[in-house]
């Protein structure tokens, strides 16, 4: 078991169990299987070394983030279940019942999702639909990562959500740019976090979306 946590070095100071660890190294497994099949993430961030801190840990930092009291959470654009997956192993683990919407486009990464949540026995509904024709949608937290420019994102959970609690966004090193250009086009609150896998990165928690006139 030590052996599984001390491949997981950023984490150490989270409030993360052991179970949880397991069932990454789990999902790791499935993932890197899969890949070889299918394109799901790129081959290099696919070994054992980079898939831990590109895409596991990095996920996870946003669980502080989560609204763990709304009943659903929903990721949009899902792809290989970064962050949908993650997060809900650790709800899984934090013996809560939220449940995760994994919306995801293509038939395969669908199809791989349903396995692995089947396997790990996690509370997800996957949904193969584009997450643009959708409408009328209420959700607590909404996660994206790696998926539309942050304009296309707001104006999406403004357009096709009726209620949310929050927007959780992984901005990458041209996100301050980034951020404060969409400011002159959009309203919101929001608070940063500095990421703990890039120096360049930061999370942002964004509530109450609106457009400007």
């Amino acid at each position: 078991m030590e052996e599984i946590l001390n491949k997981y070095p950023l984490l150490k100071n989270e409030n993360v169990s052991r179970e949880t660890f397991i069932e990454f190294e789990s999902f790791i497994s499935m993932l890197q299987k899969e890949n070889e099949e299918i394109n799901i993430i790129s081959k290099e961030t696919a070994k054992n070394g980079v898939i831990r801190e590109r895409h596991i840990v990095d996920s996870a930092q946003i669980i502080e983030f989560v609204n763990l009291n709304s009943g659903t959470i929903f990721d949009i654009g899902s792809g290989g279940g970064m962050p949908g997956i993650i997060v809900s192993i650790m709800i899984k683990n934090l013996k809560n019942s939220t449940k995760v919407h994994l919306y995801e486009k293509s038939h395969h990464k669908s199809a791989f999702l349903r396995k692995v949540s089947r396997d790990l026995k996690l509370n997800t509904e996957v949904i193969q639909e584009n997450i643009f024709e959708a409408q009328n949608l209420e959700s607590g937290t909404i996660m994206a990562r790696a998926f539309k420019p942050l304009p296309v994102v707001l104006d999406l959970v403004y357009k096709n959500f009726s209620s949310y609690k929050n927007l959780i966004l992984f901005m990458g090193k041209n996100g301050e740019i980034i951020l404060e250009e969409t400011l002159k086009n959009w309203d919101f609150d929001f608070e940063k976090k500095k990421s703990i896998t890039s120096e360049d990165s930061f999370l942002l928690n964004i509530k109450n979306i609106k457009k400007k006139k």
